[in-house]
């Protein structure tokens, strides 16, 4: 067993590493109980105790965690969670985006390569499958965001079945936005936490920025654009290779869903499900597939997951 204490020079970064009440201490301590570590606030630092492999893992996630939170990321247990992530998997390269309002990095391994495969601009059409609250949307939009301010794309365009089923909306009132809102609140709330409420505002009302849903894709060249299809499951055999052939030059696309949450009517087959794997073999397609470990939203969200696995039923 040693013993080791983590320096932090500043008392408020100090608060912040070890939570509210300690929990994030207590967090990093539940983690890594295997290595029966424990973490006391001492003053100037952390003092940490364990097997020498446990207290090593502890500082480097201690580490990761300081270095998010300097970089503007939030001092939650979320981030704790990631940078524990990281300090396991010292070979995983845990890329974070620049140019956005609020920093981005992966939180587990699997969101690391899927931010890679996405930091790519060589992988042209990638897919990006896997249960809820992955980050699989968050992060393609988050990409989009920063190719779009850094001038190498155009525009940001995403779309996505409108209505299960088939997007009937010609009956509802209103403009083509007014239609689709509802429908796109995620995409909202992902963009305004980005990029702000102004500068989305002013990107959509000069055309930088699109939201359309899949029916209004048909026809379309969509050039020099990041264009996202979001909650693809839902898309027909038709709709998908339709809008899998909208992709324009200087255009890349990211095509994100859950293979097992299909919304579709009758005995549809879901466009992402086939298009998986008629494009399996196809050079220059990415596919990362995440699955509920790489889960970040409320702890009890992946057991969920397992548990509705592990029943069988959908």
């Amino acid at each position: 067993m040693v013993s080791r204490l983590y320096e932090v020079r500043e008392s408020e970064r100090l608060r912040d590493l070890c939570g509210p009440h300690h929990r994030h201490l207590t967090l990093l301590e539940t983690r890594l109980k295997p290595f029966s570590v424990s973490a006391e606030s001492q003053g100037g630092g952390i003092m940490l105790a364990g097997s020498q492999e446990g207290v090593s893992i502890a500082e480097a996630a201690l580490a990761e965690f300081e270095r998010r939170l300097r970089g503007g990321a939030e001092p939650s247990e979320m981030e704790l969670d990631g940078a524990l992530q990281a300090a396991q998997a010292p070979s995983q390269t845990f890329t974070g985006l620049r140019g956005l309002k609020k920093s981005v990095t992966a939180m587990t391994r699997g969101q690391a390569k899927y931010l890679e495969i996405l930091s790519n601009p060589d992988n042209a059409l990638v897919f990006g499958v896997g249960p809820a609250g992955t980050g699989k949307t968050y992060l393609a939009v988050a990409t989009g965001v920063a190719e779009l301010n850094a001038g190498i794309r155009q525009r940001l365009i995403v779309t996505r079945p409108a209505v299960e089923a088939g997007e009937k909306l010609g009956f509802l009132p209103g403009t083509l936005e007014e239609k689709v809102d509802p429908y796109m609140l995620p995409i909202w709330d992902s963009l305004r936490e980005l990029m702000g409420q102004e500068q989305m505002e002013r990107r959509m009302a000069r055309g930088e920025i699109e939201v359309a849903p899949i029916a209004f894709m048909r026809g379309r060249t969509l050039k020099n654009a990041f264009v996202i299809v979001d909650e693809a499951q839902n898309t027909t055999a038709a709709q998908m290779k339709m809008v899998l052939t909208r992709l324009g030059r200087d255009s890349r696309m990211v095509v994100t869903g859950d293979p097992d949450q299909v919304d579709l009517p009758g005995s549809q087959e879901s466009g992402l499900k086939q298009a998986l794997r008629i494009l399996k073999d196809v050079e220059g397609i990415s596919v990362q597939r995440l699955t509920a470990a790489d889960v970040v939203r409320h702890g009890l969200v992946s057991r969920i997951i397992d548990a509705y696995a592990a029943s069988g039923e959908s």
